[in-house]
């Protein structure tokens, strides 16, 4: 549980978060939130919620921050960017440069200022130019920031895969959103790729 007063520390910090690096279909999603008003999350927080790395939240908890956090985001108490790089891309460039390109834009919508502090999760980094930025293992059990970038960047991308299974019902991405089940690899044995598929990845 990340302690309550670490939450003071979000008004002039940008959290980061990615997911869907390891799937074999779907976009990957890089997250960057900033709380501009810290004592709405305190509020929240001591009316009983709680706030944990999204892999760690089920999936009505995300779903439940995700829905408050919209809220802020109209009230002016955050600012949030959430984007997302097609199979395509990946299968093209490469996962890594991916997602070092969807941190940066998100990056740039939320923290146009080089100066703002950026707290950044496991192993990404920030363009050179934010010269206030730190990587943190485990980022999104120990800062609020990162822990909300987490949320909605986990979120956004799960919507985006239960569309996405509405649309290829082959292949049951709203029950895997695109991670390498059983279930998953028995669909690609029966009707081969389609195109949210991660060519790169499937490669023997």
């Amino acid at each position: 549980m990340i302690p309550l007063y670490m939450a003071r520390r979000i008004m002039q910090t940008v959290g980061i978060d990615e997911v869907g690096r390891g799937p074999i279909a779907g976009p990957v999603a890089v997250a960057s939130f900033c709380m501009l008003r810290p004592n709405v999350l305190q509020k929240y927080i001591s009316q009983g919620a709680r706030l944990r790395d999204s892999k760690k939240l089920s999936k009505q908890a995300r779903e439940e921050w995700y829905k408050k956090v919209r809220e802020w985001q109209k009230a002016g108490a955050c600012n949030f960017s959430v984007v997302m790089i097609s199979a395509q891309e990946i299968d093209k460039v490469g996962i890594a440069p991916a997602i070092r390109t969807a941190l940066r834009r998100s990056l740039k919508k939320v923290a146009p200022d080089t100066r703002t502090q950026i707290l950044l999760d496991g192993g990404l980094r920030a363009p050179e130019k934010y010269t206030r930025q730190k990587t943190i293992i485990k980022g999104d059990e120990k800062e609020w920031s990162i822990a909300l970038a987490s949320i909605v960047a986990k979120v956004t991308r799960d919507r985006y895969m239960y569309r996405a299974g509405k649309k290829y019902p082959a292949y049951g991405f709203e029950k895997h959103v695109g991670y390498g089940t059983k279930q998953h690899y028995e669909a690609l044995s029966t009707h081969g790729m389609c195109d949210l598929h991660r060519r790169t990845f499937l490669r023997k």
